[in-house]
This record gives structure tokens, sequence and C-alpha cells, in this order.
């Protein structure tokens, strides 16, 4: 059957849905936002495609054509729109009234439109630019959508040919077509294309974007943004792109110069502030070349009477800035804010309290390389060829397997910090003695008995028979790790408490006791002995071997009862916890990342890694986030009087600590 249908005119007004019409039932089809592009599109290029209607009660109901009738009653509600009111007449084509097809129709009309081609579209956008002098402001305006978006789709509609040619051809997919839009050079493109695709085979994406790295550096990249003035004063090719961050530095070879240029001179500058005898430069530093440096530590000095008092004001601010620092509503802004200023005052101190030796300095030097966007400065390597390797000479920290060096990247503990640390490690082991109830049982009895009956010392002075519960301070007890809690807690809800009677005579209290169970009893006495055992770190095996052993029995890995979390990690210096990423963990790369990063986004960091390790790290990565503890914390660690908490020390000045 064919059906012509006569062209009307009707005004906008006039026009009503069709209850007919198959999108009646999806009212979000005509919300604002999508028919915005439509409605921008009819305002500045018309009514293209007449509506299909019908007469109904006197109104032309919307057959086919609901969006755009939905457009054009935005068009008239908006004052801003020339030329749309209710009375402006637009092209129709009318349906009769007799019409027994009209669902059909209305289907039709949408289903029978082929959506348009992806590059049909990008090319599109292109020839808008290329033959009609339209800008990408002027097409956004009328398609109702960004520059941005405009600019993107004129990229890959500006792709070189064949390639296009490829990916209509499906020789390539449409994605891997647009990996060369990475390069706003054609002939660049070109090149790459034919490279990859001489010996055939299939041609991905990530590849094409790999091979257009080599042809230049993008203006957005962290190294282009940092050479780019020096490269164009230079009169460096710039292949430019409409998206600006998109433009490419074509010449890598002088991209390259440039950088090593401005970190040459960044590593002389800190040779001379240093005095260090040589400086060198390198893009990205090669630790497998570097293993063969030594490295020189600075050595602590006798301050004088001024700089004394200035070590002493620093000392006090920092006081005062940790106080500040612990106030739980302070915005990031100002918290990252004390950070850096804490992190400026704790470098300045060390600087006043330590220094190079005039040997050290005449043989050492520094090393620019570029990471994570930022100048690293490696101070203190030696090379190989100057490295001192005379027994017991100063420097022999520079041989990389010298023993004698004292090791300046070594973390210490201030009083404050080792004695909460020394509380949580007492309450761990509470936790695993109430656990261990037949082992407690019989460490208990042994203790009462030999003391009372053995000559001579006692066989530990760790748990106290008088069974009075060990106070046990904390300055940060609500911030703590709480497995250990958790467990103890456990451990009391599990105990028969039924004789513990005040309303009972003590001889009624003991009967009852003695009736219980002898697990029961175990399960008693292990709570009450944990209860009893003081702080300590890493028992000494030579003067309480007992308690070393035990500990190991009971307690062989402290991280089944304690985690270290955020309130931990506040209390490192930021080159510890960088040190411990990328020494203890074996996560340099992450160590390196994060050098540039705030000390709290590096807490962060830490704190998400040890609550769960991260599923992208190696198993000898994972055992080792999963194993470790401050040294002294761990019960097979090092004996007590070596874990005694050393005055605090500066910052190390390894390479990811320099990097801080």
């Amino acid at each position: 059957m064919t059906t012509s249908f006569k062209p009307v005119s009707v005004a906008i007004g006039d026009l009503v849905s069709h209850p007919a019409n198959v999108r009646s039932n999806s009212p979000e089809t005509y919300d604002p936002e999508n028919i915005a592009h439509l409605k921008a599109s009819i305002a500045v290029l018309g009514l293209l495609q007449p509506l299909m209607v019908q007469k109904l009660d006197g109104k032309y109901a919307v057959l086919a054509g609901g969006r755009r009738h939905a457009a054009l009653k935005e068009l008239v509600a908006d004052r801003a729109a020339k030329g749309f009111t209710a009375k402006a007449k637009i092209d129709c084509r009318l349906v009769p009234e007799d019409c027994d097809v009209t669902t059909a129709l209305s289907l039709a009309e949408n289903i029978t439109q082929a959506p348009m081609n992806a590059i049909d579209e990008f090319e599109a956008f292109a020839r808008m630019m290329e033959v009609d002098d339209q800008t990408p402001e002027t097409i956004a305006k009328t398609f109702g959508t960004t520059v941005a978006a405009v600019k993107g789709r004129l990229r890959y509609g500006l792709i070189h040919p064949d390639i296009r040619a490829a990916a209509r051809a499906k020789t390539i997919t449409l994605d891997t077509m647009k990996a060369f839009a990475e390069h706003p050079s054609q002939e660049a493109q070109r090149e790459v294309f034919e490279a990859l695709t001489k010996d055939g085979g299939y041609l991905q994406a990530y590849t094409v974007r790999q091979a257009l790295k080599s042809r230049g550096v993008q203006v957005s990249d962290d190294i282009g943004a940092f050479v780019r003035a020096d490269y164009e004063a230079r009169g460096g090719a710039v292949a430019a792109d409409l998206l600006e961050e998109h433009s490419v530095l074509e010449d890598a070879a002088l991209v390259e110069t440039i950088l090593l240029e401005k970190l040459g001179a960044a590593a002389e500058e800190a040779r001379i502030k240093l005095g260090f005898a040589w400086a060198d430069a390198m893009v990205r530093y090669d630790y497998a070349t570097m293993a063969d440096y030594g490295r020189v530590y600075p050595g602590p000095i006798e301050p004088d009477e001024a700089t004394q008092k200035r070590i002493d004001e620093i000392s006090a601010e920092l006081e005062k800035l940790q106080l500040e620092m612990e106030d739980e509503g302070l915005e990031d802004g100002a918290y990252n804010a004390l950070y850096e200023r804490v992190d400026a005052l704790e470098e300045e101190a060390r600087d006043l309290q330590e220094a190079y030796s005039d040997e050290d300095l005449a043989r050492a030097g520094v090393i620019a390389s570029w990471s994570s966007g930022n100048v690293t400065l490696h101070v203190g390597l030696v090379r190989p060829e100057d490295t001192v390797k005379e027994e017991g000479a100063r420097g022999s920290s520079a041989s990389p397997s010298g023993e004698e060096a004292p090791d300046a990247g070594e973390i210490s503990y201030p009083a404050s910090l080792a004695e909460d640390l020394k509380t949580e490690r007492a309450m761990a082991l509470g936790a695993a003695m109430a656990l261990n109830p037949e082992a407690t049982l019989d460490l208990t009895l042994f203790k009462l008995v030999s003391d009372v009956l053995a000559s001579g010392m006692s066989v530990t002075q760790a748990i106290k028979v008088e069974a009075r519960n060990e106070y046990r301070s904390h300055a940060k007890m609500d911030e703590i790790d709480e497995t250990s809690l958790e467990q103890v807690a456990a451990a009391h809800d599990a105990l028969d408490l039924s004789w513990l009677d005040d309303t009972r005579a003590p001889a009624d209290q003991f009967a009852a006791f003695r009736a219980l169970e002898t697990g029961e009893k175990a399960k008693l006495v292990a709570y009450a002995t944990a209860s009893t055992t003081q702080s300590c770190f890493a028992r000494d095996p030579r003067r309480d071997s007992l308690m070393h052993a035990f500990e190991i029995e009971i307690m062989p890995d402290i991280r089944a009862h304690w985690t270290p979390n955020a309130a931990l990690f506040n209390r490192f210096k930021k080159a510890w916890l960088l040190k411990i990423l990328g020494e203890d963990l074996g996560l340099a790369q992450e160590a390196v990342t994060l050098a540039s990063s705030s000390k709290k986004e590096i807490v962060a960091f830490c704190d998400k890694l040890f609550a769960e390790p991260f599923a992208t790290l190696t198993d000898a990565q994972r055992a080792a986030v999963a194993a470790w503890c401050p040294p002294m914390m761990q019960t097979a660690g090092v004996a007590c009087d070596e874990a005694e908490p050393a005055a605090e020390t500066p910052e190390p000045d390894g390479d990811i600590a320099q990097a801080a």
C-alpha cells in the first residue's frame, strides 16, 4: 500500500502529542538534557525534517517527530531563541484521519533510520571546519554540545585518510584508529601505521600509542611542560593539535637535551650549596647502574651557642605544631600546611646538627634525575673509582658492602613513641597468652613455685604473681589497632565467673572455684597472668631466657594480634615512611612516586596498604606487608638492651628520603 501525505503548515502552539507515538511511554526521551543537541541544531539550522501529524480533536497530534516537537516547545519557552513563538508555523506532513496504520508509521519513523557510522560523524565535523569555514565554537553551538567534545571528534576526523580507510574496512578497530590521534601530525601517523602493519598481524591501540611516543613528547606530559619554554625558544618544532594539551614537541632529542641541561643545572646548584666535588644528571635514575656507587652521610656536629638557641626554638615550635595537628576539625589545606612547616623545620634542625666531612665532600657528588614530574636529587654518591676501601677508614660507608659505615638511614624512635609501642606490644602479648591458656597456666604455676621454693634470682620479672593488673599508659589509646583488645575482650567473655560472687564468703568462693573444670581454671589463670605482663620490647635471651623462649612459642608473629595503622604512621617522619616502603616492603617505585606527596597522603597510603594489601602486590611484597612491624616489637627481634630508644636523630639521606 502506498500512501501520500499532504504537506501542511502548522503553528507550534497547535501541536500536541499523539497517543499512537511509540515513544509516548518513555517520557525520559523528551527530558531537556536529552534533546539539548536537537534544540541547538533546530535553533541554528531550522527544522530539517517535517513532523508527521494527524488531526485529533481539532489539534494536530504529532505521530512521528516527538523529540523534534519537544525541542520546538523548549525553543518557544526560551526567550533567547529568536523566531520561535507559539504562533510560528513549521512544515508538517498530514496523515489522513482514517489511516489505520498510525502505530506502524510511528515505529517505522524511529527504527528504519540507520545509526550514523562513527567515522562518518568524525569526518563530517572535519568537513564542516575545512569546507564550511566553521569553528569548533560554532559547531558546538549548532549541536548543543561542548567545544571540547567537538574538538575530540574533529581530532578523529583529521586522522590520516589511509588509517580511516583501514578502520572503515575493519582492518583495524575504531579504538585503534583513535589511538593515532595521540599525535597530531598525519605524516607521523602514516609512518607509524605503515611500520606497524608491514608484517601483517593484529594492530592494538596500546602498540600504536607506544610507537607514537617515540615521535615526540606531548606538551601536557610532565617533561613536556618542564622543557617547553626552552624548547620553543630554540626553535623546536611543535605539532599543534586542536586540543592544546595534545600538541606534541616533535624533536625528542632536543627535549632530552634540554631536560638533561636543566637537571644538570639543578645538580650543580646542589653541589655548590652542599660543597660536593662533582655533579651529574640522568633522565631516569638507573638503580642497577647505581648499585656500584657508594654513599656518604653527614655526621653530627657540636652546635655553637647561637645554633643551639635556634635548635631549641625549632623544638618548641615543633611541639606546638604537633598539638595543632591533633585537632580533628582541621581542614585538609591547613593540615597539609602544618605538615609542610614541620618538614621544613625538621630539615632545618638536621642541617644545623650535622655536616659532611671534608674528606667525604672531596670525593662525593650529587646526581639529579627526573621522577614523578619533579627533579629528584641523589646526594652523597661516591663513584666506584673513588670509593674508600681501607679497613676502618672514615667514609667507608661509601662502599656498597662496608659494614663499618654508620647507618644514617636507621629509623630512631623518640622516647614517647617507644613507650607507646611497648604498651601495644604488651597488649598483643597479653592476647596471645589469653589464647594459649594451658601454656600460660604452666608458666604461671612454674613462676609461683620456683620463686617460692628455688634459691637465687627469680626466673622472670616479666609477670607479677601478686595478681595485680599492670597499668599500661598510652598517649593515643583510642587510635591504636584494636585487634588485641578485641581478642582479650572475647577471652574475658568466655570466662566462667560464676564463682566470683561478692555475696559469698571467701571460703565459699574458693570452694566454687575449686569445683571448676581444669580447662576453665586454665582460662582464668591465663587471663589474669596476661593482665599482669609488663610492657617491654623483645626480651633479652641472656637476662630473661624463659620469657624470650615463651613469647616465641605463643606469639611467633605479633601481626596476628596487632596491625600498624595511621596512628602509628602519623608519628613517623616522612622520610621514615618512604624508607619503610622502599626498603622494607620492596615498594621502591611507589616510594619514589610518593616522595613528592604530602606526609598526610603517604600516611593514608600506608594505612590502606596494611589494612588490606593491594591486589597488585607481588607475592614477596604481600609477604613483607603481612609481616612488617617495628623490629623491636617482634618476639624474635633484637634484645631489650639493643632496642632501648635512642635520642632522636636526623632523617636518613637516602635516595627516597632525599626525594622527599
